[in-house]
């Protein structure tokens, strides 16, 4: 069932989100930001933390952890409502999906465990308990795996036939964001800090790249084109770009603060990142150069770049001038 208020849907138009850049005063037309903000999805009664996504693209379903509300909304994004909320869980903070399988993992922070929905009406399926904190996904759909960064330093692998931990990678601190790229998996270790590659073959790590000039390193990204591993910084905040022969860092420029999630877009060749200081961030050029700073809302820092629909969806939680819901972003041009 769709919550009450879910249906409403405030469409902006793109006129109304342009700004003047540089400061100029003539008579020329404003340029507009890099990202136009397009409609807004309310959640419906929603409280606290939001945290990460993923997407149904066949059907054009959003699954949003609802961290703070022990809930999954899935929206709609065709109908732009919600229609569906899977409650029970215990702080939700990762979430993927296997569209071959048609299942839905979902990564609970507070009894670290990954319950598993399955079918068009996600059906509770199997639970792989994990033991403490288990959070970001990555699903690996032609390898048949699913990779969870749980607990006080590992990454677990689950058989997406069996649904059973098949291998565990044991990490120097709690993993954060991380990226399957090639044959290699590159980890945030923001408390040590650091990041971490590890081996698919051996599930070992082969390399760790010791970070001494920031640290809070939560987001990440791959620019697969530039072989680079991106990654966002909270202290101070900036964007760090590593090599991905070596790990050494090329360059440094500063980002929004608070950060939380990061893409690449590769038809463009910008890099967006979403933050909890209430802001968009567009990264663009070689090096990168911030083109956009894009107001949002306070806590609004976790973000799903879907390239097949070529939108951004921000994740807004609730605050006293603003309800809990989704806001579809529009690339431009």
């Amino acid at each position: 069932m769709a919550r009450p208020g879910a249906f409403a849907v405030l469409i902006f138009a793109g006129a109304a989100l342009c700004i003047a850049i540089g400061g100029n005063t003539d008579a020329q037309a404003p340029a507009p930001f890099p990202l136009q903000l397009e409609a807004k999805i309310p959640l419906g009664d929603v409280r606290g933390r939001i945290d990460h996504m993923a997407m149904d693209l066949l059907r054009q379903r959003l699954f949003v952890s609802e961290l703070g509300n022990d809930t999954v909304a899935i929206v709609d994004l065709k109908e732009r409502q919600v229609i569906r909320t899977i409650d029970g869980l215990s702080e939700p903070q990762g979430v993927g999906y296997l569209p071959s399988m048609e299942t839905l993992y979902v990564a609970n922070g507070h009894d670290g465990s990954v319950r598993v929905f399955t079918g068009t009406n996600y059906i509770a399926g199997p639970q792989i308990n994990l033991g403490e904190n288990a959070d970001n996904i990555r699903v690996d759909a032609g390898a048949g795996e699913v990779f969870v960064g749980y607990g006080s330093g590992a990454l677990a692998v689950i058989d997406t036939r069996s649904f059973r931990r098949t291998a565990n990678i044991p990490l120097a601190a709690h993993p954060e964001s991380f990226q399957v790229w090639g044959n290699q998996i590159y980890i945030n270790l923001p408390a040590t800090p650091e990041i971490s590659v590890v081996d698919r073959q051996s599930l070992k790590q082969i390399a760790r790249w010791p970070i001494d000039t920031a640290s809070g390193n939560f987001p990440m990204a791959i620019d697969g084109a530039a072989r680079r591993v991106l990654t966002a910084f909270r202290n101070p905040a900036m964007l760090g770009v590593f090599s991905v022969k070596d790990g050494s860092l090329t360059s440094g420029p500063e980002i929004c603060a608070d950060a939380d999630d990061l893409f690449v877009d590769t038809k463009r060749k910008r890099v967006y990142a979403s933050c909890g200081d209430g802001y968009l961030d567009v990264f663009a050029g070689n090096p990168y150069q911030r083109i956009g700073h894009i107001p949002t809302v306070s806590g609004a820092r976790t973000s799903l770049f879907v390239p097949e629909l070529d939108r951004l969806v921000l994740a807004v939680r609730a605050t006293s001038g603003e309800p809990a819901g989704v806001w579809i972003f529009r690339p431009a041009p």
